[in-house]
């Protein structure tokens, strides 16, 4: 696919995502609630049941694969930027870190996806944090203004991951950090994952080999870059999740090559320095 084309199926599928309430683990069809849902997938890749319960309902989609703010050290006061914001999620709990005397922009290029985090930080009363409509491969932020890029499974999304990690370094202050949670891949995925429209949107044909992800972000610039978590995509969230069983039934992938893709996936946390 064309990156163009990319970013229009990702935009249309997590417009229907902000829409419906579901999760990248649930089907964008799926009648079924979801909360539930999100809520447990949330537990499994790091929130604790006090962060799930701290953030306005509905800003939990179960859309990402970790926890970056646990792992930011934020401070009082400082400025943070979320690369794919989705309902906020992340931009609430950091809000909560770093004070009213600090700041939260979240920027998301999903118009459905933005509404919805403005109407979930006028729910929760969160004046500290803002939501910026834009592609993270070219940031509506000003250079060296802020003082940590977080994000959460959204990087492998996008065609130019090269650019997006130069823009996180001309928009963050010298002395600024990077900590993302991502998806990578351990070995090439086969090309029917790869041009699958709903690999896509489940997060996975997107995705890149690790070796090549940390090299873009030293490529950028950055310094002190390193992996300081690594956990392996369980086979159970391929079996029982709504999103691949599409995936699987509509391309009658054997269970054999199920195993084979999962086996391909890991979620790592990066961590990185602009320096001074």
């Amino acid at each position: 696919m064309r990156k163009e084309e990319i970013k229009k199926v990702v935009r249309e599928g997590y417009a229907k995502i902000a829409k419906q309430d579901s999760s990248c683990c649930a089907p964008v069809n799926s009648c079924c609630g979801s909360t539930d849902l999100a809520q447990d997938i949330g537990k499994s890749i790091g929130y604790t049941e006090e962060e799930l319960t701290a953030v306005p309902e509905g800003a939990n989609l179960g859309l990402g694969c970790g926890n970056p703010v646990a792992l930011a050290s934020l401070r009082e006061g400082e400025i943070v930027l979320d690369l794919g914001s989705g309902a906020g999620v992340d931009c609430f709990l950091a809000a909560n870190k770093v004070g009213k005397n600090g700041r939260v922009i979240g920027v998301d290029m999903t118009p459905e996806m933005i509404e919805r985090a403005r109407e979930n930080a006028r729910k929760g009363n969160y004046g500290n944090v803002e939501f910026r409509l834009g592609e993270i491969e070219s940031l509506p932020v000003a250079d060296n203004s802020v003082d940590i890029v977080i994000s959460n499974c959204v990087i492998n999304l996008a065609p130019d991951k090269r650019r997006v990690f130069t823009e996180t370094f001309r928009v963050l202050k010298p002395g600024g950090r990077l900590m993302i949670s991502d998806i990578v891949l351990l070995k090439e995925l086969p090309d029917f994952i790869k041009n699958s429209i709903e690999a896509y949107i489940g997060c996975l044909s997107g995705a890149i080999i690790r070796d090549e992800y940390i090299e873009a972000i030293k490529a950028a610039g950055f310094q002190e870059v390193g992996i300081i978590d690594e956990a392996s995509f369980p086979i159970e969230c391929l079996a029982n999740d709504p999103t691949a069983k599409a995936i699987i039934e509509n391309l009658k992938i054997p269970p054999e090559e199920v195993k084979e893709v999962a086996s391909s996936v890991t979620s790592i946390k990066v961590y990185g320095v602009k320096p001074n």
